[in-house]
């Protein structure tokens, strides 16, 4: 039997990983101006995409008895399609917006 620290241990470089993207993506979007929020979501509709995808890869390749693993893929599928959805609807309004204004 593993103890938790040796899992952690296991795990460490993920941890690593997760920790550092945070930090970097509070960075990238703390510098942003608030005006240029919206025109962003474009971005992030593509990073959420990736998400989904990763989350569906994994919760393919998971043992049907993880369903620590499971739950949290289909978390990331649903958190990540609100995402996507969202910035569509946001990205829709800024451009009838701009259609408005050209009238």
């Amino acid at each position: 039997m593993e103890t938790l620290l040796e899992k952690i241990a296991l795990h460490q470089d993920y941890i690593y990983i997760v920790v550092l993207m945070i930090f970097l993506g509070i960075e990238v979007i703390g510098r942003v101006p608030s005006v240029l929020h919206t025109p962003l979501m474009s971005g992030a509709n593509a990073i959420h995409g990736v998400v989904i995808i990763g989350a569906i890869i994994v919760m393919g390749k998971a043992d049907p008895s993880n369903y620590l693993a499971l739950s949290l893929g289909f978390l990331a599928v649903i958190l990540g399609t609100l995402n996507v959805v969202g910035g569509f609807v946001v990205t829709d309004r800024m451009l009838e917006m701009f259609r408005h204004k050209q009238k």
